[in-house]
């Protein structure tokens, strides 16, 4: 979220909060990306605010209710409250349960693979309308191909992940295997460990696909661990979503900090996986 806008956000964030009867005196800001995540106290809540202009907020909470009546393992909303978007001063704002981190040990491959298998089998019996993950590899293809929003990538670099996104789309997008509802982008960051045990964040990337598609953001460990995966295709999706973050990072708006280091970074990584096309 844009520097200037964080503190209205915050303030829309704790100003509706206080008016559904939450005490709302401080805000600690836990992430700020697209949208900013916040811890309000002394209530515990945490709230999602976003631009009004994003509106996948209902989507997402919609999700997050049937998915969480299912038993799958996601965070809950706030039980307080009535489960809704509230919208003030050019934000909507959500409000969720705040999950104490456990960090005493890390998340082991097993675990994270066990968790997200059951939330892909809750998701397999949802009829949710939503875009195909071949989407967002054509959102990323037309990103590449818009000179003004990625003006910093060479025309090597460039030819690089046009061509990367064009043949894997279309190679695993015709492979014909069984897609379902996927979480989208279920990597470390979007994974809480809690006392409950792990939780996943953030639904509104959801979209259609093989779970290889999902299994594609965790750790290369999980998915071991993960039964009945494709080894090949998830070799392929791995370099595809590789391939859509990296363009991510070359966008003139992105905001991610250190996000250009990365971009050269995962073109290097890019590089060297389909070698000997591109030496």
């Amino acid at each position: 979220m844009q520097a200037s806008a964080v503190p209205r956000a915050v303030a829309a964030a704790m100003s509706i909060a206080s008016s559904l009867g939450l005490a709302a005196d401080d805000a600690i800001v836990l992430h700020d990306s697209n949208k900013l995540t916040l811890r309000l106290l002394p209530c515990d809540v945490l709230a999602r605010v976003a631009p009004v202009a994003h509106q996948v907020a209902q989507f997402e909470l919609d999700l997050a209710q049937r998915l969480v009546e299912s038993g799958c393992p996601v965070a809950a909303l706030e039980p307080r409250v009535e489960p809704r978007v509230h919208e003030r001063d050019g934000f909507v704002v959500t409000l969720w349960t705040f999950y104490e981190p456990v960090t005493s040990r890390e998340i082991s491959p097993a675990d994270y693979a066990e968790a997200l298998e059951r939330l892909h089998a809750g998701m397999r019996g949802l009829d949710v309308p939503t875009q195909r993950f071949t989407d967002r590899v054509e959102q990323a293809q037309r990103l590449v191909a818009n000179r003004d929003r990625t003006p910093a990538l060479t025309d090597a670099d460039r030819e690089l992940l046009g061509d990367t996104l064009r043949s894997l789309r279309g190679v695993i997008g015709e492979r014909g295997g069984a897609e379902q509802l996927l979480h989208g982008e279920p990597h470390p960051g979007n994974v809480l460990a809690t006392k409950n045990g792990l939780l996943f964040i953030d639904l509104e990337t959801c979209c259609r696909g093989p779970v290889e598609f999902d299994l594609a953001h965790a750790p290369e460990e999980v998915g071991e661990h993960y039964p009945g995966v494709d080894q090949d295709l998830l070799r392929e999706c791995r370099i595809l979503v590789l391939a859509v973050i990296t363009t991510w990072r070359w966008d003139r708006d992105d905001q991610l900090p250190n996000g250009r280091r990365l971009g050269t970074e995962w073109l290097g990584r890019i590089r060297a996986a389909r070698k000997p096309r591109y030496p």
